[in-house]
């Protein structure tokens, strides 16, 4: 097994929808709930993507009949947006009517910054009908502030993480003060208007401003949640919940776990030092 091959399967919970909900299940056990992805990006194939549709479809059942605790999170590049804006926006109205009839929600990821303003535009469209879908809005983004402002005007639930993707000092903050300062910042925005937010980081520092913050702002421990990502930092997880906070952890699989790892880690050296990092990280 190559060291690669080690380090993705330590975050991905297997191939086989049945290895996502057996994953779930033991997350559901210790007070955690979830968002399952299927992994894919960048499809340029009707078909492929149309495939993907049709996995969320059945996944939205498997996770009603299994009556686990998750719901779903999808890439926009893997439901053909690079093929079709609208033949994308027909594919997650799908996915987001079957989640609405099964009870479920489903947010929709936020890729690289030549995606931003498609993603909040095909948001938004899908939002007008469907409030059971969210988004994500990455922190080291300069616009992110705003967009914020514009979905929290709308009541959309957003999830902030700090980025992944390796963008331009032009659009994006560099430094890991001044990401973690727009982080604070907009996390503020999101517990003044927001709708129930979603705090995505592994960052020690921010988890415990967040708290602070949430403690200053009166916020409930109900009001928002705080989001991990499978096989990281696992015994905090459990922390968190413990003291009584919301935990929800996004929970990859599929049978493109290799692509998907490799492009994360050679898309911004950061990334390497995350997983290796928190590979020994309680």
């Amino acid at each position: 097994m190559s060291i690669l091959t080690y380090f993705a399967r330590a975050f991905v919970a297997g191939e086989r929808v049945g290895d996502a909900v057996k994953a779930v299940r033991k997350l559901n056990q210790k007070g955690i709930t979830a968002t399952l992805d299927v992994l894919g990006e960048n499809v340029k194939d009707a078909k492929m993507a149309e495939n993907a549709v049709n996995s969320y479809i059945e996944l939205l059942d498997v996770i009603a009949r299994e009556g686990i605790n998750s719901n779903v999170s999808l890439k926009l590049t893997q439901m053909g947006l690079d093929i079709d804006y609208k033949f994308c926006l027909e594919n997650i109205r799908k996915i987001a009517k079957k989640a609405l009839d099964t009870g479920n929600f489903v947010r929709i990821d936020m890729e690289g910054s030549f995606y931003t303003q498609k993603t909040l535009d095909l948001f938004k469209e899908v939002f007008k009908d469907f409030k059971n879908v969210g988004i994500v809005i990455q922190a080291y983004l300069k616009r992110s502030y705003e967009d914020v402002k514009e979905l929290n005007e709308l009541g959309a639930k957003i999830r902030l993480c700090k980025g992944a993707y390796k963008e331009p000092a032009e659009i994006a903050y560099k430094k890991m003060k001044e990401i973690r300062e727009n982080y604070l910042k907009i996390a503020e925005l999101l517990f003044q208007d927001g709708n129930y937010p979603a705090i995505a980081t592994h960052d020690t520092y921010l988890i415990n401003r967040i708290k602070e913050m949430a403690k200053e702002m009166k916020k409930r421990q109900e009001d928002f949640e705080f989001q991990m990502l499978f096989g990281i930092r696992t015994k905090t997880q459990e922390r968190i919940v413990q003291e009584g906070y919301r935990m929800r952890v996004y929970v990859p699989f599929g049978t493109h776990w290799l692509p998907y790892f490799y492009r994360r880690l050679r898309e911004r050296k950061e990334n390497v030092f995350f997983v290796v990092k928190n590979l020994f990280k309680r």
